[in-house]
């Protein structure tokens, strides 16, 4: 176990992303940095599949899926079931706002997502963060 990781409110994530170097990529620096991956999927459907587990702190979902799904469809439902979502996408739809914590913007390195994952953490925690990594905005809505 990694110093601080116990105390994490956000352990166990989704990441729904259609670019497959992309999430491998993300996939394999979160593990390291302790996360659990729950799944890394590119379709609405196998998404909320992940999701009605309940087994999910943070979904990162990118807006263009496989097959033309979008990943707007998932934070509805995340957000439905309680799952807060940071959505990671070169271009953040104007309707995220209603529906995710935040938007991190793409490309990203793997160091910005974790610091991204950080401050989503701290403001689930209640706190106001210092600082937001480039690329990071943060809504008003706590989807």
């Amino acid at each position: 176990m990694r110093f601080g990781e116990k105390d994490r409110v956000i352990k166990r994530l989704l990441i729904v992303e259609d670019e497959p170097l992309v999430a491998f990529d993300n996939e394999h620096a979160l593990v390291e940095a302790g996360y659990h991956i729950v799944a890394t999927v590119d379709r609405v459907a196998a998404a909320t599949a992940a999701l009605r587990d309940g087994l999910v702190d943070l979904a990162l979902v990118d807006v263009r899926l496989a097959g033309g799904d979008n990943g707007m469809d998932v934070a509805r439902v995340a957000l439905e079931r309680g799952v807060p979502v940071l959505i990671v996408t070169a271009t953040c739809p104007a309707e995220a706002r209603a529906l995710a914590i935040g938007c991190l913007a793409k490309p990203h390195s793997t160091r910005t997502l974790r610091a991204a994952i950080r401050v989503v953490e701290e403001r689930l925690r209640g706190a106001t963060p210092k600082r937001l990594p480039a690329g990071l905005a943060l809504f008003d809505a706590e989807g």
